[in-house]
């Protein structure tokens, strides 16, 4: 059941966030007081825009890669007119506000914030799931200040084509070289790279890689063309220069930053339910036959007006 100011069991609130193609609601749960963000997109625009396999794949994928350092969708609704997306509501903002207003953090929470992306990157990966859009915008925090990774609208299957991706997408700054290039490419690696300019961007407070002009910018990314900040630890610097190699062959994978003497310090890994069952039977309830029964039932309407 859906009114104006209730979806289902949820009682909708302010506008908290607005996009080209959605709009996020503050909304409760009114079963257990618990507080929740809903996404509400348009039918019609998700069909004229022809986005019904992209969203139908990045909630697959959000409800299948479950990690306490992931954004957690808990379910899909829709109405005649509309898809609701229920996700967790984080309180804490975006990694990317606290660079913004206090410029670089200190190294000892920068390894926390980073201890939590590799984790939840890697267990995005065992998933067979490849972010691609990693950076500091899609990273927000929740009310004891943990990390949660959000936006898996980039993100790559394996089904997809099994081994190498071939899109160049993500944002140019935060991209691996062998993405830029033409050639396929390996997600893991490639979201490695962005993890590492992430880690460079929160303990120095600005880009590895910034220039004006996209030409320029690619050869300093394909060149791994930057340097350190003198106020980098040693460990810091070799575990960035290790993850920022242009090379994706050589470059160190996650087994490997695990056991960097850099990332193990102060390291305790999240304990969560690593296979837990995942149920998609709402998604495909609200995207099977979309097409048809929006188009059905909007000719019904403008039937009965006539």
């Amino acid at each position: 059941m859906v009114t104006a100011r209730k979806v289902g069991k949820y009682q909708l609130g302010r506008t908290i966030g607005e996009g080209t193609f959605a709009k996020v609601k503050f909304a409760q749960n009114l079963d257990t007081g618990d507080s929740v963000a809903i996404k509400i997109m348009a039918k019609s625009t998700i069909l004229e825009h022809r986005m019904v396999d992209q969203i139908r794949r990045e909630i697959s994928i959000t409800k299948i890669v479950r990690h306490p350092n992931i954004v957690r969708l808990h379910e899909v609704l829709a109405s005649r007119t509309k898809i609701y997306i229920i996700l967790e509501f984080v309180t804490g903002g975006e990694l990317f506000d606290q660079i913004v207003h206090k410029g670089r953090l200190p190294e000892n929470l920068c390894r926390k914030y980073f201890q939590q992306l590799i984790d939840a990157v890697a267990h995005c990966h065992s998933k067979g799931v490849y972010h691609r859009d990693l950076k500091p915008e899609n990273l927000l925090l929740d009310f004891h200040g943990n990390l949660k990774v959000s936006d898996f609208g980039l993100s790559a299957l394996p089904q997809q084509g099994v081994g190498l991706l071939h899109t160049t997408c993500g944002t140019p700054n935060y991209v691996a070289p062998e993405v830029l290039g033409q050639q396929g490419y390996d997600g893991a690696a490639a979201d490695i790279w962005s993890c590492g300019v992430i880690l460079f961007v929160i303990m120095a407070g600005y880009l590895p890689f910034d220039e004006v002009d996209l030409p320029s910018l690619y050869k300093k990314v394909n060149a791994a063309e930057f340097s350190c900040p003198i106020w980098f630890s040693p460990g810091a610097k070799s575990l960035i220069q290790n993850i920022l190699d242009p090379n994706p062959k050589t470059r160190i994978n996650i087994n490997n930053i695990r056991k960097h003497p850099w990332f193990r310090k102060n390291y305790v890994p999240i304990k969560h339910r690593e296979h837990e069952d995942v149920d998609l039977d709402d998604v495909h309830a609200v995207f099977d036959d979309i097409e048809d029964k929006y188009v059905a039932e909007n000719s019904e309407t403008l039937e009965g007006s006539l």
